[in-house]
């Protein structure tokens, strides 16, 4: 271990006091060059509502081994969310593949290292550095991964929907880069969700207008909830929803009841719920965690087929939630080149990995080099496809 650090892992962030996760988490103060100032994804709560709620751990495949650097004092200065996995699901960035090659030429792919949040795929900080933590704790920390690996007999490392900054960093480690593509509305002030529309050119300001009157046509009402708004009663509905839409769409779900309740009851006053109702029924939802800058869109669900109404409660009402309040931006979650149409610009993400066999890690850095050029070609079409107006069009 680097001179001056220690290094341990917890299989339970109970073992952590929150206070000091969230020091290096989400300090207060942090400049906006770092990304999110406030990422509720990697808070103490969320993180801990996932495990106390039996969604990772257990026989999930997803076993916390979180990485804890303290100085010579015994002070927390860095962590990151990391967990040994037995599979490639709920990242969201794919692997699958290279599972399958390296394991058909003999190699054993899992367990893995996954530095993350589960479920989640949102750009944030995962080497949490504290502000004030001594140089060299960041090194430390890439350190105490590369141990975890070697202890848990791990093929490879995988720190998924990393900032930029740590990108950068962990290149100059030995990772290699890999580049995704998502689609994020920016608020670049408008007054109102008008103001938003008329910035658009008429045939797709039309269309909006046309996609929301037919989802709220039919008697249905939007219900904005959040802080003590929620109640149990909507988080029960919700979860029919969640369970029902993720069953068709996924197969298995991956959140469990418990966790609504753990995070409904510690950050109620980070989330937004936004319920569709017909009469006294609710009928469809969607859960949005609420960062400083950001508003992000996690999962829905329906128990009813109304056209366009996945737009109107996933996308539309976020849109004008961050107008209302002044968000930066709405993060709607992965891939969807449909939200195009509706306003969300392309937005690069990224991650890194490390292999401990250098022919695995050889044959990943060809490929990931097409395919980041291959998402750049990407993000730029999808960029001239924008519904934008430009000048002199109407």
């Amino acid at each position: 271990m680097t001179q001056g650090f220690s290094v341990r892992y917890a299989e339970s962030l109970d073992s952590v006091a929150a206070a000091d996760w969230d020091a290096c988490a989400d300090p207060p103060g942090l400049p906006d060059s770092v990304g999110e100032r406030y990422n509720p994804f990697v808070s103490h709560a969320f993180l801990r509502a996932l495990e106390v709620s039996r969604s990772v751990g257990a026989r999930s495949g997803w076993t916390p081994a979180h990485a804890l650097v303290e100085d010579s004092l015994g002070r927390l200065v860095a962590c990151a969310p990391s967990y040994i996995k037995t599979h490639s699901l709920g990242e969201y960035v794919f692997d699958h593949n290279w599972a399958q090659a390296y394991e058909h030429a003999g190699g054993r792919y899992y367990p893995k290292i996954q530095v993350a949040s589960p479920f989640t795929p949102v750009t944030g900080r995962r080497l949490l550095v504290a502000p004030d933590a001594p140089e060299g704790a960041r090194e430390a920390l890439i350190i105490g991964l590369r141990e975890l690996r070697k202890a848990s007999g791990a093929s490879s490392i995988h720190v998924t929907f990393c900032t930029e900054e740590e990108r950068v960093a962990l290149s100059g480690a030995g990772f290699v880069d890999r580049a995704g593509e998502q689609f994020h509305f920016v608020n670049e002030g408008y007054a109102n969700f008008e103001d938003f529309l008329a910035r658009l050119t008429a045939r797709k300001r039309k269309a909006i207008k046309r996609e929301r009157r037919e989802a709220l046509g039919g008697e249905l009402e939007i219900d904005l909830l959040t802080g003590g708004d929620i109640r149990p009663a909507h988080w029960d509905s919700f979860f029919e929803f969640y369970m029902d839409t993720g069953a068709r769409k996924w197969g298995h779900p991956y959140l469990t009841r418990a966790f609504f309740d753990e995070v409904g009851a510690r950050m109620a006053d980070r989330i937004l719920l936004v319920m569709a109702r017909r009469g006294a029924r609710h009928i469809a939802g969607a859960i949005n965690f609420l960062g400083d800058d950001a508003i992000y869109g996690r999962n829905w669900g329906a128990v009813e087929e109304v056209p366009f109404l996945h737009f109107e409660v996933c996308y539309y009402q976020a849109i004008e939630f961050a107008i209302r309040h002044g968000y930066k931006r709405v993060e709607a979650g992965a891939q969807g080149e449909h939200k195009i149409a509706r306003g969300y610009r392309p937005a690069i993400t990224h991650s890194a990995h490390l292999f401990a066999d250098p022919r695995l890690g050889e044959a990943v850095s060809a490929y990931l080099a097409r395919e980041r050029a291959a998402v750049a070609e990407w993000a730029a079409e999808h960029a001239a496809e924008l519904p934008y107006k430009v000048e002199n069009d109407g």
